[in-house]
């Protein structure tokens, strides 16, 4: 059994997709279809930059997501291979939950950039630049980095945000308790705390007022059944109602990533393939969470082709 599987924020670079386009058509298409539902020249920004401009979280997340569809496209048009006929089910991690919506057919291409633009500008609007952060413990289960955000909190909002894998889990909330945590995260036993380049505190409480603006937005939404059913961040398990979608795409602003779990329940089924569109990052996490899965990552046209004779 396989799962197709895509990345979240992080995985963006500038030059992102330019080969990939300037190989195939199929992915011109996916970046010209997605610049069109945005009106911008999204395109260009991840293939020229600015850096700080594609760094911006409206920015990071319909790019990564148009970067993974548009090699998925590929992999599938030229290499004649369905989706549905070739994977078992399919995952994301944060934004990359939409984009696994969209490779399963629950939404289209362009809905797919408009939502996560609108996602992006929320999350960015839920807190002002400064007041949150967030941080990566290294060697922490989940369990000890939950001890080391309660420690930390002292009235304020510090939380876990992503159960990763079994050695990083990342954290999130008001900058000062996610200072403390990390001054408190090797004397309670992890290797260290990093604070991480980001730009709002992702999964926690404090993005309240965007989970209720993509409430909002989700409500307008058509939601087709999805072709193979999708791992749902929040619970770690595979969903594929339209309804129960909605409602845990809402949640999931605020929830935590529990891609550990999911990836765990993947396996447990009798997954023992993942394919990662689109970055490097999920991959070397499913071989720490499950390793004796076989984990790829697609990124060029040399890689679509390879995977094409495997699949």
């Amino acid at each position: 059994m396989r799962a197709f599987i895509f990345p979240g924020q992080g995985s963006q670079s500038v030059g992102m997709g330019k080969a990939l386009a300037e190989a195939s058509p199929v992915a011109m298409a996916v970046f010209q279809e997605v610049d069109d539902a945005l009106g911008q020249h999204l395109y260009r920004l991840m293939t020229q930059g600015p850096e700080d401009q594609l760094l911006l979280t409206e920015n990071a997340q319909p790019a990564i997501m148009a970067n993974a569809i548009a090699t998925l496209r590929v992999l599938e048009q030229e290499g004649g291979i369905r989706l549905a006929d070739k994977a078992d089910y399919v995952a994301g991690h944060s934004l990359g939950e939409y984009t696994a919506l969209c490779a399963s057919g629950a939404f289209d291409l362009a809905t797919t950039a408009r939502l996560l633009k609108h996602r992006g500008q929320a999350m960015q609007a839920a807190v002002p630049v400064g007041e949150g952060a967030m941080a990566a413990l290294l060697g922490a289960d989940l369990a000890k980095a939950q001890a080391i955000a309660d420690a930390a909190a002292e009235g304020e909002v510090c939380t876990v945000a992503n159960d990763n894998d079994p050695g990083q889990v990342v954290i999130s909330g008001h900058r000062g308790a996610i200072e403390r945590a990390i001054a408190l995260a090797k004397e309670m036993g992890t290797k260290r705390g990093i604070l991480l380049p980001v730009s709002a505190p992702f999964h926690c409480p404090l993005m309240q007022p965007a989970a209720n603006a993509m409430e909002r937005a989700l409500a307008d939404v058509r939601i087709a059944a999805p072709l193979i059913p999708v791992f749902a961040n929040v619970t770690a398990q595979a969903v594929s109602d339209p309804d129960t979608i909605r409602r845990l795409l809402v949640e999931q602003v605020t929830g935590m990533v529990r891609w550990r779990e999911s990836i765990l329940a993947m396996t447990e089924i009798g997954v023992e393939r993942y394919v990662e569109f689109g970055g490097k990052v999920l991959g070397p996490m499913v071989k720490r969470i499950s390793p004796d899965a076989e984990a790829t990552s697609v990124i060029s046209m040399d890689d679509i082709e390879a995977l094409a004779k495997t699949l």
